[in-house]
């Protein structure tokens, strides 16, 4: 492997990388609101250990799109400093956790996917990115194993925590094709070697989900439909409220340190 400035323009890649970094943050502070709050103690855990995970994914993807950019901004201020129009995040990642049902299913559609983007990545000529890949799959791996089993458990549980599943499943499936669009900065990536066509990821994914689908004696919806947008930072309202409260130290006293 060489290094990422024989492979491809500077902007490209940040905007690749903004795409990982702001989908496991957002992701990660959705996650996060449940500490505190989850059904049993057990799960409260859980989720606070998922939430530090994803936020410490987006650490080394924000602080290796911060020197890529090359204009002094490092991980915090990627994180902190920039409105909701400059998030790249996917728009499933910014939607309400809803009822633990909700929150699940959200975790295990993207869980599914980043699983298997990561895989990819691994083989990336990029070496920074194929480090990173490596460490963050270990830890996608588990997420979707646990994610996996709750939602079979769920699903094939009680006629309440079936429903409860089914309508979290036809409530954001909706959001999973904008995942597996590509545009001309994923064609860039994939062209140079650096990453996959999110289209190629698809299949993949769609026999992990229709397996674990089956397990939980839930319907996979049909329609092809998709939201769209999050990527190029167009995104739901969800986003300006969320951004709010994890923003809010930072604005309100710029530059504090502990």
């Amino acid at each position: 492997m060489v290094t990422r400035s024989e492979h491809i323009a500077s902007d490209i890649l940040f905007e690749w990388l903004l795409r990982r970094g702001d989908t496991a943050l957002i992701l990660g502070h959705r996650v996060s609101e449940w500490c505190g709050h989850a059904p049993v103690l057990e799960e409260d855990i859980a989720l606070a250990n998922i939430a530090l995970d994803l936020i410490g994914q987006s650490r080394l993807w924000l602080g290796y799109a911060g020197e890529v950019e090359d204009k002094g901004r490092g991980e915090n201020e990627l994180a902190y400093l920039r409105d909701a129009w400059h998030f790249r995040n996917v728009l499933l990642a910014e939607q309400p956790n809803g009822d633990f049902g909700n929150t699940l299913m959200r975790q295990f559609l993207i869980d599914a996917w980043q699983d298997a983007l990561l895989e990819a990545l691994k083989s990336s000529a990029d070496e920074r990115i194929a480090e990173i890949a490596v460490k963050a799959g270990k830890e996608v791996a588990y997420h979707l194993d646990r994610s996996s089993d709750l939602v079979i458990r769920l699903g094939d549980g009680t006629p309440e925590s079936h429903r409860r599943m089914q309508d979290a499943l036809d409530t954001l499936w909706p959001y999973v094709g904008e995942m597996f669009v590509a545009d001309a900065v994923d064609e860039a990536m994939a062209e140079a070697g650096l990453a996959p066509d999110p289209q190629t990821l698809k299949p993949g994914w769609e026999e992990t989900v229709a397996a674990v689908f089956k397990q939980a004696t839930l319907t996979q919806p049909q329609s092809d439909f998709a939201h769209k947008g999050g990527l190029t930072g167009r995104h739901s309202e969800h986003l300006g409220h969320l951004l709010s409260e994890m923003q809010f130290l930072q604005r309100a006293y710029p530059g504090a340190t502990w």
